[in-house]
């Protein structure tokens, strides 16, 4: 039988720089950071819904803020991921060879062509990092998905921002102030995000004559599954002005497993493994992506489902007096009436009352928010809670 411990009070350990002279003191100061990142804000693009649930000690019913996809990956995809967990102690393929391999077939390519990475927003900041020098201009629209912008920040890219025009990103206006700055790269999502809208294959075909010289097109395709057909532009592969980028995080379901391509002109895309992180995806991940890319039935039936989600929740706020834009995505920005302020007061509203949505950051845009394709049950909770919502903050606002 083990004695018993004695538990003995241990004093604190000595201050070890009491003795030293201040101005030693006063060199240990930590690393030193780049005056550019010294400068940035400590942030990141967006609050997840986890860290708000935290903040407000309110759990949520309805996740319908993350545009992920609540219809779950395939089932195919879940059994690849489960098996391949089992040799999770083996490192990624990092040339990502079989998943390239199927992709060449459907996009009709070589591997070449082909780079992975963590999702988009991690391609996005290599993309950066690889064009953008300190004091380069890049071009973006007032108001789209701040992931692009936070990376060339980073880089000490200066960033130069076209505003909306009915509510859709507006190519001329992009193209137009790259020539003006000479800019780098010029950000269009198609379907864009936050707004749903999205620009015809043939558009976005017509408006490259309108690209500057020397100015790269990063095309984020992230919802194309989502869009109409013809949607998607016809840009030989070997164009060295378009950069595409496409995920496994949406229509595919597996937003957590953090996967995403981009596919353009060899040159750039063998760039950059000078400088990506070559096992950044790990072995499941890529086992689960391959088994999702083939499972074309399980795709159309998520896409099926979300087109009846997005009509759902078209009608729940019509019912409410609220309008909705159209949407080639996976939610539907959906008009309050009034402006930002009396939007976040509705945002705020529903979160209390465990609805997790988002909304635009700019005006006017802002006066909408983002309302997530969910399940039924999720959907049931959207209408039964939007009615006292909106009243709370009418009420506010009076």
């Amino acid at each position: 039988m083990l004695a018993p411990t004695t538990l003995t009070r241990v004093p604190p350990p000595p201050d070890l720089t009491a003795s030293l002279p201040r101005a030693y003191i006063a060199h240990m100061t930590g690393p030193r950071f780049p005056q550019l990142i010294a400068d940035l804000p400590a942030t990141v693009p967006f609050t997840g819904p986890e860290e708000l649930e935290r903040a407000s000690g309110i759990a949520f019913r309805a996740r319908l803020g993350a545009n992920e996809s609540l219809f779950g990956p395939s089932p195919k995809a879940i059994a690849a991921l489960r098996d391949a967990d089992a040799e999770i102690w083996k490192y990624a393929d990092p040339s990502n060879a079989d998943l390239k391999a199927e992709l060449c077939a459907r996009l009709d390519c070589g591997p070449a062509n082909i780079v992975f990475g963590e999702g988009i927003d991690g391609l996005l900041g290599y993309l950066v990092r690889l064009l953008v020098s300190p004091g380069d201009a890049v071009v973006t629209s007032d108001g789209a998905y701040p992931t692009f912008a936070y990376h060339v920040n980073a880089y000490g890219g200066v960033l130069h921002k076209v505003p909306y025009r009915d509510d859709a990103e507006d190519m001329a206006a992009l193209f137009a102030r790259a020539a003006e700055v000479d800019a780098k790269i010029v950000y269009l999502a198609n379907p864009d995000n936050p707004m749903g809208s999205c620009h015809s294959g043939t558009a976005i075909e017509e408006a490259l004559a309108l690209l500057p010289e020397g100015t790269v097109l990063a095309l984020d395709e992230a919802y194309i599954e989502f869009a109409p057909e013809g949607t998607a532009p016809r840009i030989a592969m070997d164009d060295p002005r378009v950069i595409r980028f496409r995920t496994f995080s949406k229509a595919y379901g597996m937003a957590g497993a953090r996967v995403g391509y981009a596919f353009g002109a060899e040159p750039l895309i063998r760039a950059f493994d000078k400088i990506r992180n070559h096992f950044a995806m790990n072995r499941s991940a890529q086992a689960g992506a391959l088994a999702a890319l083939r499972d074309d039935d399980w795709l159309a039936g998520v896409t099926e489902k979300v087109a009846q989600a997005r009509a759902r929740i078209g009608r729940i706020a019509t019912a409410n007096g609220l309008a909705v834009l159209p949407s080639a995505t996976n939610f539907v920005a959906v008009d309050c009436g009034a402006d930002g302020a009396f939007a976040r007061a509705v945002l705020q509203a529903l979160a209390a009352r465990g609805v997790f949505v988002r909304m635009p950051f700019v005006a006017p845009q802002d006066r909408c928010i983002r309302i997530s394709a969910g399940l039924a049950q999720d959907l049931d909770i959207l209408e039964e809670e939007l009615p006292a919502a909106l009243a709370e903050a009418r009420a506010t606002a009076g």
